[in-house]
């Protein structure tokens, strides 16, 4: 018999080989094929974007008439962004290449967006490359109004000055006043000082900047006459007298247009038959560098002057070469994390997954002996098929999503390994002996029953597969909403998660039914050797005691979430992390033995941000500090500082103060208004979607007073996670919330089990009163409850031991979402199905009774 058996299944066999052959081919070499996210390599990812209200601003300043007509700038605005996004990452990857960057990632986003990551890169290369991301390079050259000068010495003589400079101590120019950073970043500023003393609309008020930091006036022609789009190289030299300038050249067109522009405006030119040549403005980001006068035709290479110190000529020439942005772009988010931490986070990754593999491993075995011994050669298969899955399944959720570092495509390559896709993986192989516990507990129900090995082997089976299909489909649907709304590591966590659900069911399904149907005497009657949790059914009155652990769990939440929503309001940066807040927020290491206190390190912090978080964290390994502040580089005290870097500024600030503590920047992660406002609502909708897709299938599946009870017991998971998580002080970022959506998908199991056992029993039970068998079947299926719980927390407990950070945070809400979890679908799930109908038993009952007779 076994022989026939193992005929019939050789093409199962086979395919298992394929899948394993295929799995190695994509994996090996691990060196050149395994990529690492740079959460784990080190290295620093920009998310950058459009700055409409620049934008918006310059439109008007170029023509303040267009205001007149509504909607016109908008139009402007769409008109220019048109077609830009291919530009941009043109323009930012000759940026990036120039400089000698290694392997950077540069993807573009919706709504003119753009990733560029830079993986291993040092402090110096991560303010260089973010000065020249942020600079647009945009050169023009205008003409300045015939009377240019005559007009400059007159609104001299005034006494009024533009907006936030004064008159210079000499009168021949201004200077800026203090708080000019402040008022320059007011909504508007660039079209109020466009339009200052202007003699005529087609003309706008420009200052260039003097050597000695005074600023002389010019009126400039709006009207540009050549772009740097004609230029074709730039470089650094030094003029006739002694000063750094940048040389150019232009292409056959440009030289053209300059040539005939020069000449007509040189003096007795055919368009100026004065005495002395017109002034010819050079414009660079909006910026007036300098207003030569024209005294001889230019044709193919020309030179702009100006103060340049070494450092920005040599920026600006770079600048120039790699070619102009279409819009002017801004830093909506910055994350960096230092290589040697990365180092850490894998090998604490690997042993985390060691731990995690061995704790379920030795429970499988221990608890079910032989068929748990089986278990266990499918849980090593999960490992060694995962990278066949990884890319099956980036390959179909990129479908949904497209992201070029997580693979798809038809690409064989492996998606980007992140730290919360290493959580991911630890967590699978907690989820991963779910099924063989919901199969090998309905064997055991077959042999005492009295059925041989044979007959108890299929019944298991067959009797287990639903509940396995319907519970892993729920976290399947939760990956795919993870991937969607995600970016970043979420999505790499989500793929991992995706794969690993998927393949456990297959070889939980599959391959342990291989070698339990060749490997044991389908005759056999003597019962598998099994552990019990109970020695006999239990006979617990879940129904009756439902009302009142329902009431707890109701205060429990009203409680919890109450703190929550105060300290919300009364300081939310102290329990939502930067990625949902917008801010930045650095992580440092230290000297142990000489940390300050965190009431001098907050006297040293109270002159840029009397406001900011400080907090010393405690991990694995040593304390680290956190410190979190809600200034970035958008905001009027982030834009003062140097490059508008927040985070070198906070740590020059610690380390010039303290400087025995040894600091040292770990990570920094800065979000912008923007895209933590779009975090949150992205976050707010998977949670949205992901309850009621479950509520949707569980519906279907069984009836939808299941399904609203399943839905019951999945909002009480995520409110009891949400606030119990945040009563131990720790910030909900957006990893917690990629923690809730997994609770919400995996949760839902142990309700399904016991809505299947339910299912089954009213089909074959006619007599017993629907409260007394709703109850039955929680007890029937407790002992697995149990079980398929306890796997998962060894998982989560290993990410506990060896995570840190964010990982830390995920594991404390997968635990308590766990706990809750395993609460709900005993005391809440059940309760209000039955009170949706109102005790009786449910309709779709009768109909099946019909369909069998």
């Amino acid at each position: 018999m076994k022989s026939d058996s193992m005929r019939n299944d050789i093409w199962k066999w086979l395919s298992l080989l394929i899948i394993a052959v295929f799995s190695i081919y994509v994996t090996f070499p691990v060196k050149d094929k395994l990529r690492f996210g740079l959460d784990l390599k080190g290295g620093t990812s920009f998310t950058m974007g459009v700055d409409k209200d620049k934008l918006r601003e310059s439109i008007i300043a170029e023509n303040p008439a267009i205001t007149n007509e509504v909607g016109a700038v908008e139009k402007k605005m769409q008109a220019t962004l048109q077609g830009c996004d291919a530009r941009i990452i043109q323009v930012v990857r000759r940026r990036i290449d120039g400089m000698g960057m290694n392997e950077p990632v540069i993807q573009g986003m919706k709504d003119h967006r753009l990733l560029v990551q830079l993986p291993g890169v040092d402090e110096d290369t991560r303010k260089a490359a973010k000065r020249s991301l942020q600079s647009a390079a945009f050169l023009e050259f205008r003409l300045t109004h015939p009377r240019n000068a005559e007009l400059c010495n007159k609104v001299l003589s005034k006494d009024v000055c533009p907006e936030g400079y004064r008159k210079s101590a000499s009168g021949s120019g201004y200077e800026r006043v203090e708080n000019y950073t402040e008022i320059a970043s007011r909504k508007g500023y660039a079209a109020r000082l466009a339009s200052f003393q202007s003699p005529d609309p087609r003309y706008q008020f420009m200052l260039e900047k003097n050597g000695d930091g005074t600023y002389s006036p010019n009126f400039v022609n709006r009207k540009t006459e050549l772009t740097g789009d004609a230029l074709v190289s730039a470089h650094v030299e030094r003029d006739m007298a002694g000063s750094l300038a940048i040389s150019f050249s232009l292409n056959s067109a440009g030289a053209k247009t300059f040539s005939t522009l020069t000449r007509n405006y040189i003096a007795h030119g055919p368009k100026n038959p004065t005495d002395r040549g017109r002034q010819l403005a050079i414009i660079l980001d909006g910026i007036l560098v300098s207003a030569p006068v024209l005294q001889s035709e230019i044709g193919a290479h020309g030179q702009i002057t100006g103060h340049f110190t070494a450092v920005e000529a040599q920026q600006l020439a770079n600048d120039l070469n790699s070619g102009a942005l279409p819009a002017p772009l801004m830093i909506l988010a910055e994350s960096s994390v230092a290589p040697t931490v990365g180092e850490d986070a894998i090998n604490a990754g690997l042993v985390a997954a060691a731990l995690g593999f061995t704790l379920v491993a030795l429970f499988m075995f221990f608890y079910y002996w032989f068929t748990g011994l089986v278990a266990n050669v499918a849980l090593f298969l999960d490992i060694v098929l995962l990278p066949a899955a990884l890319v099956l399944v980036a390959n179909v959720l990129g479908v949904f999503a497209k992201d070029a570092t997580m693979g798809g495509s038809g690409s064989l390559a492996l998606p980007v390994l992140t730290m919360p896709g290493i959580a991911g993986l630890v967590l699978t192989l907690g989820m991963a002996v779910d099924a063989n516990v919901l199969i090998f507990e309905r064997i055991r129900e077959e042999f005492e029953a009295n059925r041989s090995a044979g007959i108890a082997v299929r019944n298991g089976y067959g009797r287990a597969f639903t509940a396995i299909l319907d519970s892993n489909i729920t976290t399947i649907v939760t990956g795919i909403i993870l991937f969607v709304v995600g970016t970043g590591p979420v999505r790499g966590f989500a793929i991992t998660l995706t794969a690993g659900v998927v393949l456990s069911m297959f070889t939980a399904v599959v391959v342990t039914r291989l070698l339990l149907d060749n490997f044991v005497d389908a005759g056999r009657t003597k019962p598998f050797r099994m552990l019990k949790v109970f020695s006999k059914t239990p006979k617990v009155p879940f129904v009756k005691m439902g009302k009142a652990m329902s009431l707890i769990s109701l205060v429990v939440i009203i409680v919890s979430l109450s703190i929550f929503a105060f300290r919300l309001c009364t300081n939310r940066a102290s329990v939502l992390a930067v990625d949902l807040t917008g801010g930045t927020s650095i992580v440092y290491s230290l000297d142990q033995a000489k940390k300050p206190a965190v009431g001098e390190i907050r006297k040293v912090m109270d002159a840029f941000d009397n406001a900011a978080v400080i907090q010393y964290q405690e991990g694995v390994g040593d304390a680290t500090l956190l410190v979190k502040t809600g200034e970035t580089a958008e905001t009027v005290k982030g834009q003062t500082l140097e490059n508008r870097d927040v985070g070198a500024y906070v740590t020059k600030l610690l380390q010039s103060k303290f400087p025995d503590a040894a600091f040292k920047q770990v990570s920094v992660d800065e979000v912008g208004s923007m895209v933590g406002a779009d975090l949150k609502k992205s976050g707010t909708w998977a949670v949205i979607l992901s309850l009621c897709a479950i509520l949707i299938y569980v519906g279907f599946r069984f009836e939808f007073g299941f399904g609203l009870g399943a839905l019951a017991a999945l909002a009480h998971d995520a409110l009891i996670s949400l606030g119990l998580f945040s009563l131990c002080g720790r910030q909900v970022s957006l990893i917690v919330v990629t923690a809730i959506l997994t609770i919400i998908g995996y949760s839902v199991n142990d309700t399904i089990v016991v809505f299947d056992r339910i299912r089954e029993d009213l089909r074959k039970d006619q007599k017993t009163p629907f409260k007394e068998l709703c109850n039955r079947a929680v007890n029937m299926t407790l002992s697995r409850t149990v079980i398929t719980s306890l796997t998962t927390l060894f998982a989560v407990l290993a990410l506990f031991c060896f995570g840190d950070g964010s990982i830390f945070d995920f594991a404390l809400t997968m635990f308590i979402g766990i706990i809750a979890g395993t609460y709900s679908s005993l005391f809440i799930a059940m309760p209000v199905m039955i009170w949706w109908y109102r005790g009786k038993r449910p309709q779709f009952e009768k109909e099946q009774v019909q369909q069998q007779a």
